[in-house]
Order: structure tokens, then C-alpha cells, then sequence
């Protein structure tokens, strides 16, 4: 004898079918009005909520909700109820308008649509754009990039890398290295105005540069210690040296792991003939692409930040002193980056991202 409430039936009609089908493939806009779609959809085809569930990844709660509220009120049940408050202005028919324009249009004399162009494209105010797109956290002056590494190793360079950081080998030392390379000296053109109440901090927009300089570093993944040298140029030869530098300051007695980028200096026979006279040494490439597997990446990111982004430095000389005390600094209390995503978790997420990516071309 079946368990649980009854499951109410669920039949379409040709046009209701139709216009199911039409909110389900909206690539862009209103994806919660296509998800409610693809729901009753899947309830059509005689499916029980749990398989309905399953399939589409919800929990069965919510499928069971949308199969009740389409089975009492069709199609008119699949959209959002009416709130509190004031009447709205705007029709739904106005609001899918400067959503569709939005995403799926251009401007004709810009790149990027900005509520002003839009609201005399769609015949209404600014602030009513403006707040349509806040509901529906569209941004079209915002950008960000990505990349996706074309590495043929690309899944067993990760596992290797991530295995490093997750399960670190016994009486070894696993360093991040790499070059931030072509660090400019720069200096105002006038005198800077400092902080003081009621007053942010001013500088000149124009700058003077004095040269620049190249500083390799090693990030202990352990304890968050870095070994930093810096070099006019970054060739086989200043990294050859640098090799020296982190041989003289690692006990001997370690098996030493070096995580690296694919630059070729890394790869010269320069450096292959180093590491043959020094066994101990084990390197790790990144996929190319792939530059933030490589943690000592987020160091550099907080030396930006904390110390080059907003310095002046009248030389090469004063930038370099300047590097080196902030590596002493910065060993003096050390904190380092843990890794908590295993390779399964980031192999997941890339391929959930290519999907998406390629569905959205269709």
C-alpha cells in the first residue's frame, strides 16, 4: 500500500506545453520562472517528486510546492505572487522587456547598456531601470575575467599539486616559488597630502619611474615562512642563484618539493644540471593557466596590497630595501595559506563551469 500523501496528477495542454517549454529555454533572465518550468515539466512526464527532485537537483519539498500551485492555478500559479506595499507601476510585460534587453542586446553606440540608454530604449524612468536591475543583481558596467587552463595534464597536475597541500609528505618541505617580476619604483610628481580628519589621502595621478626590480620568493606551505631575493632580471641565471639561496636556507637533511610555474627559465639545462647535482629537490608544474594553484600567488597578492600599491620609492635600491623589510617583517609572524578544496571539489566546479559556459552559446 503506497505511503505519503497522494500526488496530485498533472497534465498539460498543447499551448500551456508550449509556453513551458519557451520560459524553460531563457538563457538568461528570469531563471527562476525557467527552473519552476523545467519543474512541472519533469512532473508531466508522470515522474514522482523524489525522481523529479533527484533529476533537477532540488529537494522535494519545492517540486512538490510548484506541482500544487500549477495543478491549482496553471500557469498563473508559476509566477510570483503579489507583495505588500504600494501598487506596482511596472507591468511584468515592462520588467521581462529590460530584462531581455538587458541581457541579450547591445547598445549601438556603447558596449554596455547603463540605466539611462536603457530606460530610452525601454520608454521608461532611470530609477525604475535602476531598480530592476538591483532586484535582479544585474551590473552591466562590471567586468571580470577568467581562464581555463588548455593543459593536456591539466587533471593530473592538480591532483598532484592539491595532494601536496592536503597531505604534505613526512620529513619534507613543500615551497611555492615564483618570480613577481618587473616591480616599478615609482614616485609622485608632488608631494603627498596625508591623512587628517575629514580628509582621505591625496597624491598626484602622475608618477616618475626609477626603474624596476625582480623579486623571487619561496612560500613554505607549512608554517608560512618566505624566503625572498630580489634580482634586476629574471633569467635561468637569477633563479639558478635563488635555488642557491633556498638550498642554504632549508636543513639538508629534507627532501625539498618546489611548486612552479611553466616559465622557461625553469626549465633551462642550466637548472636541469642544478637539480641533478641536487637530488633532494622535487618539482611540481602548475597547468599552464593556472597561476592560482600556486599559493605563493596570494602572498603576492597581499604584498600589493599592503605594501607596493600605495609606496613611493625614489630607486631601485629604496624598493628593494622596502621588499626585503617587509619579508623580514612578515617572517616575524607568519600565517599560512591553508588549502581546503581537494582535487574532486575543483575538477567539480571547472567542469560545472564549462558547462554552463557552453550551454550558454546554444
Amino acid at each position: 500500500m503506497p505511503r505519503g500523501r497522494p500526488v496530485p496528477k498533472l497534465s498539460l495542454s498543447v499551448e500551456e506545453r508550449e509556453t513551458l517549454q519557451r520560459w524553460a529555454r531563457r538563457p538568461k533572465t528570469a531563471q527562476a520562472l525557467a527552473l519552476r518550468a523545467r519543474i512541472v515539466l519533469a512532473c508531466a512526464e508522470e515522474k514522482s517528486n523524489s525522481e523529479v527532485s533527484a533529476a533537477l537537483r532540488l529537494c522535494k519539498p519545492t517540486v512538490g510546492k510548484w506541482r500544487s500551485r500549477f495543478v491549482t492555478r496553471r500557469l498563473e500559479g508559476l509566477l510570483d505572487e503579489p507583495r505588500p506595499g504600494a501598487p506596482r507601476r511596472l507591468s511584468d510585460a515592462q520588467v521581462e522587456q529590460v530584462l531581455t534587453v538587458t541581457l541579450e542586446s547591445m547598445p549601438s553606440n556603447a558596449t554596455h547598456w547603463s540605466t539611462r540608454l536603457l530606460a530610452r530604449r525601454c520608454g521608461m524612468s532611470q530609477s525604475a531601470v535602476s531598480r530592476i536591475w538591483r532586484a535582479f543583481a544585474l551590473q552591466p558596467h562590471r567586468s571580470e575575467t577568467f581562464k581555463l587552463s588548455r593543459d593536456p595534464l591539466f587533471i593530473e597536475k592538480v591532483r598532484d599539486i592539491v595532494g601536496l597541500y592536503l597531505n604534505p609528505p613526512e620529513r619534507a618541505l613543500v615551497l611555492c616559488v615564483d618570480e613577481k617580476a618587473q616591480i616599478q619604483a615609482l614616485d609622485r610628481t608632488q608631494p603627498l597630502l596625508p591623512l587628517r580628519p575629514g580628509q582621505i589621502e591625496r597624491r598626484t595621478h602622475d608618477y616618475e619611474r626609477h626603474g624596476t626590480t625582480s623579486l623571487f620568493a619561496a612560500l613554505e606551505m607549512a608554517s608560512g615562512q618566505v624566503i625572498g631575493e630580489c634580482h634586476r632580471r629574471h633569467r635561468a641565471v637569477e633563479f639558478r642563484q635563488f635555488l642557491h639561496t633556498v638550498d642554504a636556507a632549508t636543513p639538508a637533511e629534507l627532501e625539498v618539493h618546489l611548486i612552479l610555474d611553466n616559465y622557461g627559465t625553469h626549465k633551462t639545462p642550466s637548472i636541469q644540471r642544478w637539480l641533478v647535482r641536487h637530488p633532494r629537490y622535487h618539482l611540481h608544474f602548475t597547468p599552464t593557466g593556472s597561476s592560482w594553484i600556486n599559493l605563493v600567488e596570494r602572498w603576492f597578492a597581499t604584498l600589493t596590497e599592503r605594501q607596493l600599491r600605495r609606496a613611493a620609492h625614489r630607486s631601485t635600491h629604496e624598493l628593494e630595501a622596502a621588499l626585503r623589510r617587509y619579508v623580514e617583517t612578515y617572517n616575524q609572524d607568519p600565517k599560512p595559506f591553508v588549502w581546503t578544496k581537494t582535487a574532486d571539489q575543483i575538477l567539480a566546479a571547472v567542469a560545472r563551469f564549462c558547462k554552463r559556459t557552453s550551454d550558454s552559446g546554444d
